[in-house]
C-alpha cells in the first residue's frame, strides 16, 4: 500500500533568520548521524549572463575555488578533505551553489571557508586565465568531442525561446570566455555575490543556537551590497511549431527532441506538478507510454526520455522552462514516424485521461525518488536551500512528495492537453559521420 498525504511529508524542522547584510540562513537540525552539510546558493545562473559573456556564471564558479583572502589556492580542498569531508559546486540556469559535507565537529571550518570566499575570492589574472583554459577543456570533452554533447540541452532552447537569457549557450563560447577580464569577474562578483543575493543552509547534527552563533561570527562581517533584481525570464507561449536541424558527425544514430512550454514552476506550482508527473508517465520505466510504444511495440526508437527542466530537475528552475522528449532512433526510421507516435501517445492521454492505478504507480516512484534524495544530510540540505531560493520556502522541499501524491488524473490530463503538436519546438539531429 502506498503511503499518502502526511506520511510523505518530511518532518525535519527548519529554522531561519536573516543577517543585517541580507544573507538568508536556513538551519535544518538532524541529530541522528554525526554529519553536517553546509551550502550557499547564490541567486545567479546562466540566465543572468549579459550578451558577450556567455558561460560566465560557470566560469565564475570555477574561479570561486581558486582561493580567497585567508585561504590560499588549493587550501579549501585540503581543509575539507583533511576533516574527512567532501565538497563541490554547480551552475544552473537560475543559481550557482557551493557545498561541503563533513563530520559534525568540522562545522565551523566549513562556515569559515564559505564566508571567506563570499567576502573576498582571489580574482586575479592568473586564476582567471587558468580557469578559462579549464572550462574550455571541459567544453571540448563534454560537448565538442562527445556524441550528442549539445543535444538537446544547448540546442533546443535556441529554437524554443526568444530572449537571450533563455536561448544562449550557458556553457559559453570560446570567444566570450577568452575575452573575459579581471574587471568583468570583479564586477560579476560585486553584482551577484552579495550576501543579500544568497541563501546559506546548514543541516545535520547541529545545535541551533550554537550554529546561529557560528554563522553570525563568520558571515555577519561580510559587507552588505546592493542586490540585483531577479530577472524576468518568462516569455509568451508560442503559437506555432518551431523547427530546426543540427548535424552531429560523432553521433552513431539520429535523434529528435521535442520541447513544449509548461506552466510557471513557481507561480503555478499545482498545475506544474501535473506536468512533472506526465513526463514520468510518458517515459520512466518499461511500462511507460513512450517506452512501450516507441521501443517495444513499434520499434521506432532505441532510447527515449522525457523530463522537465533543462537539467532534468523540475524543482530547481523558474519560468520559462520546457517539458522535453528526446528520442534516439535507427537511421532507417523516419523522423516523422517518431514524431507522429509521440504526438499520438500524448494525445491519447489528453483525450482519454490516465487510469488512477497507472498514475498511482508513477506517483509512488516519483515520491520515493524524492524521499531517497532526502535521506542524506547533504541531499536534504541542498533541497532546502534550493526551495528557499527559488520558491521562498525551504519547507516546500519536504512537502513535494506529498503534493505529487495528491495530484489527480484530471491534472495530468490537463497537462497533456497543453502539449499541443502545433506549439512544439522540434530539433532534428542528423548523424553525419557514417551512421549505419
Amino acid at each position: 500500500m502506498t503511503p499518502v498525504g502526511s506520511d510523505l511529508v518530511l518532518r525535519h524542522p527548519v529554522e531561519r533568520f536573516t543577517l543585517d547584510n541580507g544573507l538568508r540562513v536556513v538551519l535544518a537540525p538532524d541529530r541522528s548521524v554525526p554529519v553536517v552539510a553546509v551550502t550557499v546558493f547564490y541567486d545567479v545562473g546562466m540566465r543572468n549572463e549579459p550578451e558577450g559573456r556567455t558561460g560566465f556564471a560557470h566560469l565564475f564558479e570555477h574561479v570561486m575555488f581558486q582561493g580567497s583572502a585567508h585561504v590560499p589556492k588549493l587550501e579549501h580542498a585540503r581543509l575539507v578533505q583533511a576533516a574527512g569531508g567532501t565538497f563541490n559546486g554547480s551552475t544552473h540556469q537560475d543559481y550557482t551553489n557551493y557545498y561541503e559535507a563533513l563530520p559534525a565537529e568540522a562545522l565551523e571550518r566549513a562556515l569559515f571557508l564559505e564566508a571567506d570566499r563570499m567576502a573576498a575570492p582571489a580574482i586575479t589574472e592568473e586564476n582567471l586565465r587558468n580557469q578559462i583554459d579549464v572550462v574550455k577543456e571541459e567544453i571540448r570533452v563534454n560537448v565538442l568531442n562527445r556524441p550528442y554533447g549539445a543535444f538537446p540541452w544547448l540546442q533546443l532552447p535556441q529554437i524554443a525561446f526568444d530572449s537571450f537569457a533563455n536561448t544562449h549557450d550557458g556553457y559559453g563560447s570560446f570567444v566570450d570566455l577568452e575575452s573575459s577580464t579581471v574587471a568583468d569577474a570583479t564586477d560579476f562578483f560585486s553584482r551577484y555575490y552579495a550576501p543579500g543575493n544568497a541563501v546559506l543552509a546548514v543541516g545535520g547534527d547541529l545545535d541551533v543556537a550554537e550554529a546561529e552563533r557560528l554563522v553570525r561570527r563568520w558571515f555577519a562581517p561580510v559587507e552588505a551590497r546592493e542586490v540585483p533584481p531577479t530577472p524576468d525570464t518568462g516569455e509568451p507561449s508560442p503559437t506555432t511549431v518551431r523547427r530546426d536541424v543540427v548535424e552531429d558527425r560523432l553521433a552513431p544514430a539520429p535523434a529528435v527532441a521535442l520541447g513544449w512550454r509548461v506552466p510557471d514552476p513557481v507561480g503555478d506550482l499545482d498545475t506544474y506538478l501535473g506536468t512533472v508527473l506526465l513526463a514520468e508517465l510518458l517515459s520512466e520505466g518499461d511500462a511507460s507510454r513512450l517506452e512501450r510504444r516507441l521501443v517495444h511495440d513499434d520499434r521506432l526508437a532505441v532510447a527515449q526520455s522525457s523530463y522537465v527542466g533543462l537539467f532534468g530537475d523540475p524543482f530547481d528552475v523558474r519560468d520559462a522552462t520546457l517539458l522535453t522528449t528526446q528520442v534516439h532512433h535507427p537511421a532507417a526510421v523516419g523522423v516523422e514516424d517518431v514524431l507522429g507516435a509521440v504526438h499520438e501517445e500524448i494525445g491519447r492521454v489528453a483525450a482519454e485521461g490516465v487510469p488512477a492505478e497507472e498514475l498511482a504507480r508513477v506517483q509512488a516512484r516519483t515520491s520515493a525518488q524524492l524521499l531517497r534524495q532526502a535521506d542524506s544530510v547533504l541531499g536534504r540540505t541542498l533541497a532546502f536551500a534550493g526551495a528557499e531560493l527559488v520558491h521562498g520556502r525551504a519547507e516546500l522541499a519536504g512537502e513535494l512528495a506529498a503534493r505529487l501524491a495528491a495530484v489527480t488524473p484530471d491534472q495530468v490530463q490537463v497537462a497533456a492537453k497543453g502539449l499541443d503538436p502545433g506549439t512544439a519546438a522540434v530539433l532534428e539531429l542528423r548523424a553525419t559521420g557514417g551512421a549505419r
